[in-house]
């Protein structure tokens, strides 16, 4: 993926929180639930419900949001193309994790099973 430095520049610099709305509008658009899009990102980022939160209050950037975050083993099971971009082809790291969240924000608005948007067993 040929990515320019300034467009991971600029994804580091979003505010988690900004778009946070955004997904919970997107899968509650679609008839999944808050709860569901809470699972996910516990799932990726290994926190708690209270680091969330927390995070979200703070209004803290991408790049902070995923500075101690415990990526999932399996995160790497996450593939597929997400903005014209092949999640397992983005080079930068930090900007591969925001395009994970991505994507499995996506297919849970798509109504995958939470198994599959979990690589569950894979």
């Amino acid at each position: 993926m040929k990515n320019s430095l300034s467009h991971d520049e600029k994804i580091a610099k979003f505010i988690f929180a900004s778009v946070y709305p955004l997904y919970v509008n997107k899968v509650e658009k679609k008839g999944r639930t808050k709860a569901e899009l809470h699972q996910v990102i516990y799932w990726l980022t290994g926190y708690t419900q209270e680091q969330v939160e927390s995070l979200i209050e703070s209004k803290v950037t991408f790049e902070a949001f995923f500075e101690n975050a415990q990526l999932n083993s399996n995160a790497h099971l996450i593939k597929g193309l997400i903005c014209g971009y092949r999640v397992e082809d983005i080079q930068n790291p930090l900007t591969q994790k925001v395009r994970y969240l991505d994507k499995l924000v996506d297919e849970l608005a798509q109504g995958k099973k939470m198994e599959k948007i979990l690589r569950s067993e894979q």
